[in-house]
């Protein structure tokens, strides 16, 4: 039995990650594959508890470095009890963020240590990196305006316009680093644009497995 894909969905707020997970779930469902869709933090009942942690205002101001920690525990905590399994036995793991998410929030947003970061990806997931990244990308502006509609803001939604350009940017610097893995989409046009866009990039990797 053939591994299956780990494809990592990515951007900053109100970019429509959630809506264009669906879109694919639905497409490779229909293209006979075997998927499973989680998110992070979270995707098991423990780092959902973390998760909680992270992005509920609270009184008490949360270090950073005490964010980078918990992120990673939620982390460690779902990828050995279900994202590997499943990859494993052969489906593919669509999941709304990953380490790229801590490279840009963490990163790029609070200013922590790249390399600190490095060291603890290393540690938590050995080699272990999403085969394909999708990253939809918009104007801060214009996902900010989005994620205000959504209703009441979590403690991330709450930062600075300059917090979220500083994540933008490294979202993108990344994808040029690694252009062979990452899928820069336009999330800023119309919805049903971006998911053609998304099954477009889908297609040669369900055909690669046929």
């Amino acid at each position: 039995m053939n591994p299956g894909y780990f494809i990592t969905f990515e951007g900053s707020e109100g970019v429509g990650k959630s809506t264009q997970l669906g879109v694919a779930e639905s497409w490779l469902r229909k293209q006979g594959i075997d998927v499973v869709v989680t998110r992070e933090p979270g995707g098991t009942p423990l780092a959902e508890s973390i998760r909680d942690v992270l992005l509920t205002p609270r009184d008490e101001v949360m270090d950073d470095l005490t964010e980078l920690l918990l992120v990673f525990a939620a982390r460690s905590q779902h990828l050995n009890r279900f994202i590997l399994p499943h990859l494993e036995a052969g489906c593919w793991v669509l999941c709304d963020r990953f380490t790229d998410a801590t490279y840009a929030y963490q990163g790029g947003g609070r200013g922590l240590s790249r390399d600190h970061i490095a060291q603890l990806e290393t540690l938590v997931q050995g080699g272990r990196r999403p085969d394909h990244v999708i990253l939809l990308d918009a104007p801060v502006d214009v996902g900010m305006a989005r994620a205000r509609k959504r209703g009441e803001l979590d403690r991330f939604e709450r930062e600075t316009v300059a917090f979220f350009e500083r994540i933008r940017q490294t979202y993108l610097e990344r994808a040029a680093q690694w252009p062979e893995r990452y899928h820069v989409l336009d999330a800023s046009r119309p919805l049903a644009s971006v998911s053609e866009s998304l099954i477009t990039t889908l297609r040669p990797l369900v055909a690669s497995q046929s």
